[in-house]
């Protein structure tokens, strides 16, 4: 592992005589270059580990448009201490500054479908074949926003597709380290671990022009029993075909429309303190 805590020594040196303390001079003058070329190096790893960090969010919240795969999990805690996993698949797509649309599958087979076209928020679930509709008009982060904070919709990771998240991340990451070189994915990737009042984060970053997140893995530490959600990302396109009724919502033959209400908080929800509702 590449993160190189930080090294201090005191050393008390009693010399008994000249000869001695020349000895012990010689002795212990390339240590303490090797302790300030460490911690040189560590400090360089750290910067260059925010470099990546922030290029990362700064390339996804400058995207006029973008689509993306992304598979996650997430623990339940139960009762008896238990940690249960459930999952789900989402696929994003985005055109800024106020259209969005997204299509969920979860692990128990349950689908549906998020838009928003710039007026309206449409809300669909396959299973019981209902829609729900509530006319707002904004911007994407402001829709993201009000879905995640008044209407309590479940939107993992949310906060990665506002504009404003390199300054979020500014205003909440209290450290970042380098831990490696990955070689696991299709791609080189960097793979950085951030801390926070109440996370630890980890995530994988492609390397090159595009510095995209291929994982992240997210510890809410001070939440019982330590729950973590991860997620992989495939087929990132920042340029994407974007097909004129992506944001439209066609209702499917015997479609019920319904009321937007808030949804009750279930067993297997991940903990209150993610803002995103995951």
């Amino acid at each position: 592992m590449k993160i190189v805590a930080w090294l201090g020594r005191i050393r008390s040196l009693w010399t008994a005589c000249a000869a001695l303390g020349v000895v012990l001079a010689l002795v212990a003058a390339p240590t303490l270059a090797a302790d300030n070329a460490t911690d040189t190096a560590a400090t360089q790893q750290d910067l260059e580990a925010g470099r990546i960090l922030y290029e990362m969010a700064n390339v996804i919240a400058k995207a006029p448009a973008m689509s993306v795969t992304i598979r996650s999990g997430y623990d339940a805690i139960q009762e008896d201490g238990q940690r249960i996993e459930f999952g789900e698949k989402r696929r994003i797509t985005l055109q800024r500054p106020d259209r969005v649309r997204v299509e969920v599958q979860r692990s128990d087979g349950d689908k549906g479908q998020i838009l928003f076209d710039g007026k309206t928020i449409t809300v669909f679930r396959a299973a019981d074949n209902v829609f729900a509709r509530v006319e707002k008009n904004g911007t994407i982060d402001e829709i993201l926003v009000f879905m995640v904070k008044d209407l309590q919709m479940t939107m993992p990771l949310a906060r990665m597709f506002l504009t404003n998240f390199p300054q979020g991340l500014e205003k909440q990451v209290t450290s970042v380290s380098y831990v490696e070189e990955d070689h696991l994915f299709d791609v080189p990737t960097d793979h950085l671990a951030a801390r926070s009042a109440a996370i630890d984060l980890q995530v994988w970053v492609t390397q090159g022009e595009q510095p995209l997140p291929r994982r992240v893995v997210i510890t809410y530490k001070n939440a019982e029993g330590e729950p973590q959600f991860w997620a992989e990302f495939s087929d990132w396109n920042l340029s994407p075909n974007i097909a004129g009724d992506t944001f439209s919502f066609t209702p499917p033959s015997g479609a019920e429309q319904i009321p937007l209400l808030a949804p009750v908080r279930q067993k297997g929800s991940l903990p209150a303190q993610e803002g995103d509702k995951q």
